[in-house]
């Protein structure tokens, strides 16, 4: 801002004169037709010189060669204005101050052949005398001036400039040609937003901003007649001023723009693209059109979380993130009437500032996903899948979809198990480790509803969509919950008598463990996996003994089977 505000400096003293040699056009100290010029005050720079013919702001003090002053524009508040060579000014002073830059003090010697003559005029200035004119040009136009603009820096990147229609945002600093400051939106601490080329704007802006670009500075110089004209604008412009404007364009859309996206970064493999009704998680960063952040979730170190399509995020972001792939990145910009509009939101976006945001999606899922099962790599042999009550051990390697690795089983010394459909592990997982063969491998992705939630876990964001490498090493057949035991084959029909080994009615604990392994052994029964056969030998035994007396006898033996029926008719 410094620097643009020294470049407006140089630029407006550049306007108000031209470097000049110790004389110029009248001389230093000239005589004009018997007009004498004293030019005691000239500005180092003068880019114009008045003309015949060209309208001219000037104040002046008038007085009698003995000093004695009898008119001022200074003292009445209110500067003169008039039109040089064409007789609206006494000949003396039309004569006087051609030649005269902004900001010039000169004196002028007005003989009374060139004031008001022999007459004089009333009883303020008696015939025959002669005046002295103290002036200082504030202001010179013509009919003929157009609007000047001189761009004083400008983007690299210019994809779009202003055209007729657009809504612009910018900053800006306004003088008179002296030099005079009447207005700043920096202090004002906000942009002044218009439309172009429909009566919102002064007819010299509406020209002089036009084919500007986003970031560009430029110096705008408005004849009055392009600008306030006679009526001027309160107590800061007066009547037929000259404006000089050093503007920074800070944003422009037109309202019908739609979003744009671009600076695509789409992976090769994209399974599916993005619909409304997704859930999304993504990174990202907001900035203005001219470059300026005013938010970004790097920051916060967490995603951005939402539905999309569902007017849960403002429209141009719902538009612009369907379609998407996992791990694309692209850049969307959002025209306000797609974003926050004329309110803006909150301190740091203002109200119909165009919104850019470079968005790097994570994963989505839809609420309806069910579990992903891709199989990398099955046995030629495969005689058994792993089902619900089995006890299997398995590798894992799990990660988010961009890659980011959270847990793996090589982090521990021993492989990870588990017994299917016993709530030891997320949903998900539990359903993708089912009808696996040993050594089978897949991948597996689990949206969060069948992962770890909203909520997520140690080291797992929420919401997150989970990626698992999984492979089967171990697989122990189970039996259904609630039993120890189970029979592969048929249970001999008089089991009491093959489990008492010496046929003397009683089964101790050693006996009965004994026919029980045997059982095992011989692949005719299956034990619970996972658990030490010793204490399911002595738990099926101590629910058999019923009398507690140590023994089992044919009476207390009954399968589990039966004792099931036999509680459920006891419950009806």
């Amino acid at each position: 801002m410094l620097r643009d505000s020294f470049l407006f400096i140089m630029f407006a003293s550049s306007l108000l004169l031209l470097l000049l040699k110790a004389c110029t056009y009248v001389g230093c100290n000239p005589t004009i037709g018997d007009v004498v010029v004293d030019r005691y005050s000239i500005p180092i720079l003068c880019p114009r010189e008045v003309k015949s013919g060209d309208y001219v702001r000037y104040h002046y003090n008038v007085t009698f060669q003995d000093g004695k002053t009898f008119d001022s524009s200074y003292e009445r508040g209110a500067a003169s204005v008039g039109q040089t060579g064409q007789g609206r000014l006494i000949a003396g002073i039309d004569k006087g101050i051609l030649g005269m830059c902004v900001n010039e003090k000169r004196k002028v010697t007005v003989p009374p052949h060139l004031a008001y003559g022999s007459l004089g005029a009333g009883d303020v200035v008696p015939p025959d005398s002669t005046l002295v004119f103290d002036l200082m040009l504030l202001d010179m136009w013509n009919k003929a001036d157009l609007v000047v603009t001189e761009t004083v820096s400008s983007p690299r990147d210019c994809k779009r400039s202003v055209k007729r229609t657009d809504f612009v945002r910018y900053h800006f600093n306004g003088t008179l040609l002296d030099g005079t400051p009447f207005d700043s939106s920096y202090n004002k601490g906000q942009t002044h937003d218009s439309l172009v080329g429909e009566g919102w704007l002064i007819k010299g802006m509406d020209e002089g901003i036009l084919g500007m670009c986003v970031g560009e500075t430029r110096n705008i110089i408005i004849p009055p007649f392009l600008a306030y004209g006679e009526k001027g604008s309160g107590k800061e412009i007066p009547s037929q001023a000259t404006l000089v404007f050093n503007v920074l364009l800070a944003d422009l859309h037109n309202p019908k723009d739609d979003i744009t996206v671009e600076n695509q970064v789409v992976p090769e493999a994209c399974a599916r693209k993005s619909v409304a009704g997704d859930y999304m998680r993504y990174h990202y960063n907001g900035t203005f059109l001219n470059g300026v952040t005013f938010d970004t979730s790097y920051q916060r170190n967490n995603t951005y979380n939402t539905y999309i399509g569902m007017g849960y995020v403002i429209s141009g972001m719902d538009k612009g993130l369907q379609g998407v792939c996992i791990g694309e990145r692209r850049r969307v910009t959002l025209p306000p009437h797609m974003a926050y509009g004329e309110q803006g939101a909150g301190k740091d976006i203002p109200g119909s500032a165009v919104l850019v945001f470079d968005i790097h999606v994570i994963d989505f899922h839809n609420p309806k996903d069910s579990v992903e099962v891709h199989v990398t790599h099955k046995p030629e042999v495969c005689n058994l899948t792993s089902d619900v009550d089995d006890l299997i051990h398995y590798h894992y390697n799990c990660s988010l979809l961009d890659g980011t690795r959270l847990f793996s089983s090589s982090d521990y010394d021993n492989l990870q198990d588990t017994v299917l459909g016993a709530d030891k592990v997320i949903d998900g997982l539990d359903e993708g480790l089912r009808g696996m063969c040993v050594g089978e491998r897949r991948t597996v992705i689990i949206p969060p509803h069948l992962g770890h939630g909203e909520k997520g876990a140690t080291g797992v964001p929420g919401s997150a969509v989970l990626h698992f490498e999984l492979e089967l090493m171990d697989l122990q057949k189970g039996v259904p919950e609630g039993y120890l035991f189970v029979w592969v084959e048929d249970a001999p029909l008089e089991l009491f008598q093959a489990m008492d080994i010496n046929q003397n009615g009683e089964v101790p604990i050693e006996e009965f463990g004994e026919f029980i392994m045997l059982q095992v052994a011989e692949g005719k029964g299956r034990m619970k996996p996972g658990v030490d056969p010793e204490e399911i030998i002595a738990d099926m035994f101590r629910n058999q003994d019923r009398n507690k007396d140590g023994v089992i006898v044919a009476e207390e033996l009954k399968l589990k089977v039966e004792e099931d029926k036999e509680r459920m008719h006891e419950e009806l």
